[in-house]
């Protein structure tokens, strides 16, 4: 195979196949908090612990992360897909929880709360990380942010976490126009 094979399709069909984690990602800076679906994710190293996740340089979730300087990863349990479509887009944000939980409001309806840096946690997560943000590096159209983990849960052990190939969603490869 030579570079004149490596088509547009061919990049995308190869670049999908990696397996990838799918999950949603929270941000904050002041009062303004987002969510985002995201399959760019990864731990980077062990001392310190560092998460990387890569975001889209035009998305919202990058301007709140490098204004608030913290993100939170929310893992979700494969069974249930239907959040991730619903934050391919901003998040509209509602305060105020009803009580019965600890969501402190909602972000697309889901409800949140604040992790130990006040980057909104899914009380609905099937685990979650909050990170403090300690590098991050323009790569181009996407930014990878590398945040040390500060707190963490599992909600739900026993579940299978979701991945993108539980969806019909495609991500990466090359840029569409």
């Amino acid at each position: 195979m030579s570079t004149a094979d490596l088509t547009d399709e061919m990049v995308n069909r190869v670049t999908w196949k990696i397996p990838n984690a799918l999950a949603l990602v929270g941000s904050r800076a002041g009062d303004e908090r987002n969510a985002m679906t995201t399959s760019w994710i990864t731990q980077l190293s062990m001392e310190p612990l560092i998460i990387g996740i890569g975001v889209d340089n035009t998305a919202v979730t990058h301007r709140l992360i490098s204004s608030g300087g913290t993100f939170t990863v929310n893992l979700w349990d494969a069974s249930n897909t239907r959040p991730f479509v619903k934050f391919s887009k901003p998040a509209a944000y509602e305060a105020g929880g009803d009580g019965s939980s600890p969501a402190t409001g909602a972000l697309n309806g889901w409800p949140v709360y604040e992790a130990a840096t006040g980057a909104p946690v899914f009380v609905d997560a099937a685990a979650w990380m909050d990170c403090e943000v300690r590098h991050s590096v323009d790569l181009g159209t996407h930014t990878l942010f590398m945040g040390e983990l500060v707190a963490a849960a599992i909600n739900d052990d026993d579940v299978r976490l979701a991945s993108m190939s539980d969806t019909r969603m495609k991500y990466g490869g090359v840029k569409r126009h």
